[in-house]
């Protein structure tokens, strides 16, 4: 699967509006069908080597925010920004991750699909290791 110049990384698939009203549309029988496609595309990977796990999100859930970490039921966010499952994958490139999101079952009915690489440590805080305190 890799070549020495080329190492194995890690993408997470985020798939965003993902909301009821993304399937509301079909009948029930498209429903089955968008399900066995979804499986099948999952299974694929996973023979392939290529997924290591997913999860479709549930509908509710809590939002904590600002400095006294304030709970309030939701999740909150516009119906297109409604994150409803992921994927993580074991692939070569962000171009490989790229090919295998186009794939996915759920764009013909509005899904969209964010391909984020994964990263050893936090981008943000990597940036101000090593450096002194600020006064």
């Amino acid at each position: 699967m890799s070549t020495p110049s080329q190492p194995i990384s890690r993408y997470m698939l985020l798939f965003r509006n993902a909301g009821p009203e993304a399937h509301a549309h079909l009948t029930p029988e498209g429903r089955a069908l968008l399900a066995r496609q979804w499986n099948d595309w999952y299974d694929g990977l996973a023979a392939q080597r290529k997924v290591s796990h997913g999860q479709p999100l549930a509908l509710d859930g809590r939002v904590v925010s600002g400095p006294e970490g304030r709970v309030t039921d939701g999740p909150f966010a516009e119906a297109k920004e409604v994150v409803g499952g992921y994927i993580m994958l074991t692939v070569e490139s962000l171009d490989e991750a790229t090919a295998i999101a186009r794939q996915c079952p759920g764009l013909p009915h509005g899904l969209t699909v964010e391909v984020r690489p994964l990263a050893a440590v936090s981008p943000v805080l990597a940036e101000v290791r090593g450096r002194p305190p600020q006064a």
